[in-house]
């Protein structure tokens, strides 16, 4: 079985939302991700990713983003305590809220970079740098919402 997992690639004036997860988390504490976590159990139930991905963003960095959402890839990893994780990333855009680290304990700071400050920052991990990557692609070529 796999926990399921969405991330939210939320952008605004060429920017990307980017958070520094809580030290505290058990994994990549410390490091830079997009915004997300895990789906619920809610019994039958219809687009379940894409409500989980909008509550998960305005629970941890306070910020609403457009109904509009597109996929852009998705992942699979294991965690730092065995877990098996699906991944899955979504293009987000922003539509209102400051962001700010709402839920502490999974959030230590919230910051707008562009892709490249992402790709050089020295806590990024190679699957953002990916993400934002596969994103950065589908804006180049106006695959956007």
């Amino acid at each position: 079985m796999f926990i399921v997992n969405v991330e939210g690639a939320i952008f605004r004036d060429d920017k990307w939302l980017i958070i520094e997860r809580s030290k505290k988390e058990e994994h990549a504490g410390g490091l830079l991700a997009l915004v997300g976590g895990k789906v619920e159990e809610e019994g039958n139930s219809s687009d379940i990713l894409e409500r989980t991905v909008k509550r998960e963003i305005y629970e941890e960095v306070n910020v609403k983003v457009k109904e509009q959402l597109k996929y852009i890839h998705s992942t699979s990893f294991v965690t730092d305590s065995g877990e098996n994780v699906v991944d899955i990333v979504f293009l987000c855009e922003y539509e209102s809220g400051e962001a700010v680290p709402k839920s502490p304990d999974e959030v230590e700071a919230v910051t707008w970079m562009t892709a490249q400050q992402v790709f050089e920052h020295p806590n990024a991990p190679d699957y953002l740098k990916e993400s934002i990557k596969r994103t950065e692609c589908m804006k180049s070529a106006n695959i956007l919402l």
